[in-house]
């Protein structure tokens, strides 16, 4: 992994048991973050995987929390103090269920809006006061937002209020030279996404954007380590579509 031996202080990253999280994980590692890893519930996953980063010579706890649940929240960010002040907040967290707003139902909506809405809420308050100066927030929407795709509607209406705080947060933080951004990512190449689906089904998406291929996980990785690192130094309050030109 050979982690930096620049230190950036402490990266707090949610739902990053797997998938693209994981990545992110990986990568701030070795961009020299010691990385506090959130999960729900996949302990043995977070586990390998702060095993993973300090067999690379790099530093991870593992944090069990439900980030729809404010003291859930606190209690991650007091035990990610033991590591040193946070510098950096990635809120990768979230959950897609696809359902038509005709068979959409209370349950689909709360939860929804539950994890991707409050669950960024509850973790910007608490950066709000415990992010260090100069430090960033990198949130998470959706390219599917501007393709307005059938079924989606719960999903991407979450992912615009995502958008929406994240402008508002990025000027209520000013004078602390803190940048808060968004990445929203086109299809990208995880268990939960071709979970389900046929190999017809993968490849339509794979040919949707220009670039003919679907995203991976260290693509996203990239840009978040782009705007976590110094040359995204001049970018806040700003959606980077990282999705290959698909909208």
């Amino acid at each position: 992994m050979n982690a930096s031996t620049n230190s950036r202080g402490v990266a707090i990253v949610t739902g990053a048991s797997r998938g693209i999280g994981a990545a992110i994980a990986e990568r701030l590692a070795r961009d020299g973050y010691a990385v506090v890893i959130n999960y729900a519930s996949r302990s043995a996953e977070a586990e390998a995987l702060v095993a993973k980063i300090a067999a690379g010579g790099g530093r991870a706890i593992a944090v069990q929390a439900n980030i729809a649940k404010a003291d859930e929240v606190r209690r991650l960010f007091e035990t990610a103090e033991t590591l040193g002040q946070p510098t950096l907040l990635v809120n990768n967290a979230g959950i897609m269920k696809t359902v038509t707003i005709a068979d959409s139902t209370d349950a689909i909506y709360d939860e929804t809006f539950d994890i991707n809405v409050r669950g960024t809420l509850n973790t910007l308050r608490e950066a709000a006061t415990k992010l260090a100066d100069g430090g960033r927030v990198i949130n998470f929407s959706t390219s599917v937002l501007a393709m307005n795709l059938p079924g989606y509607a719960l999903y991407t209406a979450s992912k615009a209020a995502v958008e929406t705080i994240t402008r508002v947060f990025a000027r209520e933080l000013r004078g602390r030279s803190i940048c808060v951004n968004a990445v929203a990512p086109g299809p990208v190449a995880t268990e939960l996404f071709l979970s389900g689906k046929t190999e017809e089904q993968v490849q339509h998406f794979a040919n949707m954007p220009p670039l003919q291929r679907l995203g991976q996980p260290d693509d996203i990785a990239s840009v978040v380590s782009f705007l976590a690192g110094p040359d995204g130094g001049w970018v806040n309050g700003q959606v980077l579509r990282a999705n290959g030109g698909i909208v």
